[in-house]
């Protein structure tokens, strides 16, 4: 299993960097960045880990959702 994650790390490096020549190394690095969010939202929606979490956690995942969009922005902005 840990021979599979490797090749699909390999494989989404070698992506990051082929697509850096087209649309630039900045916006192609902020996406590669993008994936906690991705693992948040599949830990939210797919596998229902925060089910009965109090008010204040879901307060906190919104605030990091939105920091994490304004970095992504200011990273993939930053050409």
């Amino acid at each position: 299993m840990g021979s599979l994650g490797g090749m699909v790390w390999a494989l989404g490096t070698v992506s990051s960097l082929i697509s850096g020549k087209t649309i630039g190394m900045a916006l192609s690095y902020s996406i590669g960045q993008s994936a906690p969010m991705v693992a948040t939202l599949w830990g939210l929606f797919l596998y229902k880990e925060f089910d009965g979490a109090p008010k204040a956690a879901w307060t906190f995942i919104g605030i990091m959702f939105m920091c994490y969009v304004i970095a992504i922005g200011l990273i993939a902005g930053s050409k």
